[in-house]
């Protein structure tokens, strides 16, 4: 049986590559198309002429270089192992390709093994791997851009309540329900607090989303730990980055990255592990 288990998170490691490399495309494309699809809306609403209609989508134009626009050979597109036959640059112009292509790569495959390995091949396995690999395009997406998509957040709350319900997870559907509206209540009712006070926006509504998707799955005991994880997080990140003079203009970091990593610890180690990490 053990045996069985090894051949399948070796092959769901293979899988986890693919998906990985496919995930690259949502997180470098998705928030393109909400853009253009805000210009559309814009457009017909004020009259302006109309943006580009060419296609652009997770399967097409085919993916090409952002500096020369080589369009990529499939022997090119090959999961980490095209990087490093290519040492990390364009074939045709030789600029340098991000680190990070690989890395999720390799990231989301650890994430296919890790829970074949540790669930079977059992839908408790396939909802874990659904909720690492939406919350890791999440949280690079809102590094990267600010947004959390909505196509995102919201079908990550509904598998977690659905999950619970079908007993895929360890939690009940009473407990998972009154996670996701504590979990967006609690972020709704700072985001206020902080407004009426200050006269500014500390966060976007997509990290009340973001933040009621983890309550589905942990339940609303969890949010406690997440929600201090992610702001001590966030907090020593921003310094050091106001520090490094690293902030984007406004100097503002995305919440949505540590809100994810919470919940990926949470994952791996249980919600209450967090606490004793804080030494609380």
């Amino acid at each position: 049986m053990a045996m069985d288990t090894g051949i399948a998170a070796a092959l769901a490691a293979v899988l986890g590559l693919l998906v990985g490399s496919f995930l690259n495309v949502v997180i470098y494309r998705l928030p393109k198309m909400m853009e253009r699809a805000w210009a559309t809306e814009c457009a017909q609403l004020t009259g302006a002429p109309a943006p580009s209609a060419e296609p652009f989508n997770l399967a097409v134009p085919r993916s090409a270089c952002p500096h020369c626009g080589h369009v990529i050979r499939w022997y090119e597109n090959i999961p980490v192992l095209s990087y490093l036959a290519l040492r990390g640059r364009c074939s045709q112009c030789h600029t340098r390709i991000s680190l990070r292509y690989p890395l999720v790569e390799l990231a989301v495959s650890a994430v296919f093994a890790g829970c074949l390995w540790r669930w079977g091949l059992t839908p408790t396995a396939a909802a874990w791997i659904f909720f690492a690999t939406v919350l890791l395009a999440a949280a690079l997406i809102d590094w990267d851009t600010t947004f959390l998509p909505d196509s995102l957040t919201l079908p990550l709350l509904w598998a977690g309540l659905i999950a619970s319900d079908l007993g895929w997870i360890d939690l009940t559907l009473h407990d998972a329900v009154w996670g996701a509206a504590a979990g967006y209540a609690s972020l709704w009712l700072v985001y206020w607090s902080f407004k009426l006070v200050t006269g500014k926006e500390g966060m976007g509504f997509g990290d009340f989303k973001l933040f009621a998707a983890l309550g589905a799955w942990f339940g609303w005991q969890a949010l406690v730990p997440m929600i201090l994880m992610a702001s001590i997080i966030g907090a020593l990140v921003g310094i050091a980055l106001k520090l490094n003079s690293g902030l984007r203009e406004g100097g503002y970091v995305p919440f949505g990255p540590f809100l994810a990593g919470a919940g990926l610890t949470a994952m791996v180690f249980g919600p209450q592990s967090i606490l004793r990490a804080l030494g609380l």
